[in-house]
């Protein structure tokens, strides 16, 4: 777009400066943080892979105060763990064990490397899809599940159907997705929910 200096030269006949090249913007590194328990303030990467975002920080925080933040001695699965943000959030609240799920190498790599560098020792990372781990998985192994699957992939419903009986009675299962499961499996029933823009939360309870 030619300036007012410039067009004021064109009328008086003058040749217009030429326009400098715009130098092309870099992308920011992304980065999350933990916002609380013993990790709290830590950062999490955050890669640039095709269909990752990570949990919002309001989403995180509402999240961990509906359980208690406590959460001392629970076994904690990640599914589809991502980046880890929930997963991480876990660990950092005291639980026994969590282990996440990433069928994404360069993501499941990214997972270890936050591990060790967090040095979180409860914290284990499987590079599988998490739908078929679970489905595989022995019943009554968890105390809380977090289910975020990717949004366009349309796996909410068949997440939490292969997760419930991971859970034992009393469990929570927490679902991250473009919209609400209004039909739930028998024997699980919902606690909370949460809509944040365009992220649904709903955070289930094994009867």
């Amino acid at each position: 777009m030619a300036t007012k200096s410039d067009k004021a030269a064109a009328k008086a006949g003058k040749p217009q400066r030429p326009q400098r090249p715009q130098r092309a913007q870099q992308p920011l590194p992304r980065e999350v943080r933990i916002i609380g328990g013993s990790l709290r303030g830590r950062k999490i990467a955050v890669s640039d892979r095709p269909g990752l975002r990570p949990t919002p920080d309001r989403v995180r925080e509402t999240l961990f105060n509906w359980l208690g933040q406590d959460l001392t001695g629970w076994r904690v699965l990640d599914a589809f763990a991502g980046c880890g943000a929930l997963g991480f959030e876990a660990a950092s609240r005291g639980a026994a064990s969590v282990l996440m799920i990433e069928r994404d190498i360069v993501l499941s790599y990214n997972l270890k490397a936050t591990q060790e560098r967090l040095q979180a020792p409860s914290v284990r990372v499987q590079g599988a899809d998490a739908i078929s781990w679970m489905s595989r998985c022995p019943a009554a192994s968890y105390e809380l599940v977090l289910l975020d699957p990717p949004f366009d992939a349309g796996l909410s419903a068949a997440a939490v159907a292969v997760a419930k009986p991971l859970l034992v009675p009393g469990g929570w299962l927490y679902l991250e997705a473009a919209a609400p499961l209004e039909e739930l499996p028998a024997g699980l029933r919902e606690h909370r929910r949460l809509r944040a823009g365009a992220v649904s939360v709903q955070l289930l309870q094994v009867d």
